[in-house]
């Protein structure tokens, strides 16, 4: 009997080994096939804020920095394309306003030009269609591309949607968090408060104006009723630039069934936002909460006091510099609480990220979703939290069973055969002018 049981128990490890064995076979050649994948992608991302305090001689993206995206954590990530935003935060609706969100405007839009064509012209360069991203990408150098988040900064003026495209704009939201002259927010949700049930009439002026010249529509901010205008009225396929599913997570940010589905309709792609509190609100709020009281505790210790970001979106440049810059300490002596918090809390995940993207692909189609980070404006999730993980991504993907040209459609292929078509349209419309 003994004999027998040893022999049964020998089989069985055996057999476990065997297994184990085969699992072990499969995770190697499943990591492998995601590598090869990721490594001949196109794998471009649409969303990366930035602070100009990174884009000089002294410190920019040539280095490894603090910021969640750079040209080493590119580089780690295999991530070829980033879209650098010119970002203004919403004043007030008057000349004053604009001249302010206008010279703003005007900075980061030089600061890009500054990194591609003086700090690192030799690593990245501008981007103005997909010709131009094939050719860098082929060449061995990292593409950067603009996009604008909030026409706010165009004033009343629509000549400067031909401004902004000059200077390399390719897509534009024509409002944030907040109303804008040109159209309302999704931010009214909160109050029910519109100032334009919709577009402005100045703002069905813009989409006309960025028809006409080839600069992509973003609906990633703008109010439900906003999206549902510039769809029917665009005479191009638009985009929404960094936006989630609002039947998965219930946000105002995140796009409804409807307005996806019409999206599809309108031939353009929407980029899921892997952003903690539009993926899972509940999961991340609970991290949150837990991450702003330790670095309350610690800030209390020191005598430095957070500021929120509404109270902050209109300082000076120089002011929002230096509060980073003390920020940072405060989070360097509160890293060990954090990380301890982390591993205690539920976190949002690549996994939870790429349910939006599968919940989306199943809706609209493969042929109307790609993928956008966030990152350096609140944007990352465990498991690609900045652009050295981006490879995380292609291996959910794989692990889900996408293929390969399925894979290529998301990350850049739907993306940048929306922007041609957009600039085809322009051609065709200034060509009847």
């Amino acid at each position: 009997m003994k004999l027998k049981l040893g022999l049964v128990a020998f089989a069985i490890s055996l057999t476990t080994a065997c297994v184990s064995g085969n699992s072990v076979d499969k995770d190697a050649q499943l990591l492998a096939k995601a590598k090869r994948i990721h490594n001949n992608a196109i794998v471009l991302d649409t969303h990366h804020d930035f602070s100009l305090a990174d884009f000089s001689e002294e410190q920019n993206y040539t280095m490894r920095l603090r910021s969640q995206v750079n040209l080493p954590k590119m580089d780690e990530g295999g991530l070829d394309v980033s879209w650098l935003i010119v970002y203004t935060s919403q004043g007030e609706l008057n000349e004053q306003g604009y001249a302010r969100a206008h010279k703003q405007a005007l900075a980061k839009f030089d600061a890009i030009h500054r990194l591609t064509s003086e700090i690192a012209p030799d690593k990245i360069e501008l981007a103005l269609n997909s010709d131009d991203v094939r050719r860098i990408v082929k060449s061995g150098k990292k593409v950067a591309m603009i996009g604008v988040e909030n026409g706010y900064p165009i004033g009343t003026d629509v000549g400067n949607v031909k401004k902004f495209y000059d200077l390399g704009a390719r897509y534009m939201s024509i409002a944030h968090n907040g109303h804008s002259q040109l159209s309302d927010s999704n931010t009214g949700e909160k109050d029910r408060i519109w100032l334009h049930n919709g577009l402005s009439p100045l703002g069905r002026e813009v989409i006309a104006e960025m028809n006409k010249w080839g600069m992509m529509i973003d609906i990633s901010h703008p109010s439900k009723q906003a999206n549902m205008q510039m769809m029917h009225l665009s005479k191009a396929p638009v985009i929404a630039s960094h936006s989630a599913s609002r039947a998965l997570y219930d946000h105002s940010r995140n796009l409804s069934d409807e307005e996806l589905l019409a999206l599809k309709k309108n031939g353009g792609v929407v980029q899921a936002v892997a952003f903690r509190s539009y993926i899972d609100g509940d999961k991340s709020k609970a991290f949150s909460e837990a991450k702003k009281a330790i670095y309350q505790k610690y800030a209390d210790q020191v005598g430095f006091e957070i500021i929120s970001w509404d109270e902050r979106k209109l300082w000076p440049e120089q002011e929002l510099q230096a509060y980073r810059k003390a920020f940072n300490g405060i989070r360097d002596i509160a890293k060990v609480d954090i990380d301890k918090a982390a591993a205690s809390i539920e976190q949002v995940t690549v996994s939870d990220f790429v349910d939006h993207i599968d919940y989306m692909v199943k809706l609209i189609g493969i042929d109307h979703v790609g993928i956008s980070s966030d990152f350096d404006g609140g944007g990352g999730v465990q498991g690609w939290n900045d652009a050295s993980e981006t490879f995380n991504v292609t291996l959910e993907l794989v692990k889900r069973g996408y293929s390969e040209a399925d894979i290529n459609k998301l990350w850049s292929g739907n993306l940048l055969r929306v922007l041609d078509e957009v600039q085809a349209v322009a051609k065709e419309i200034q060509a009847n002018n």
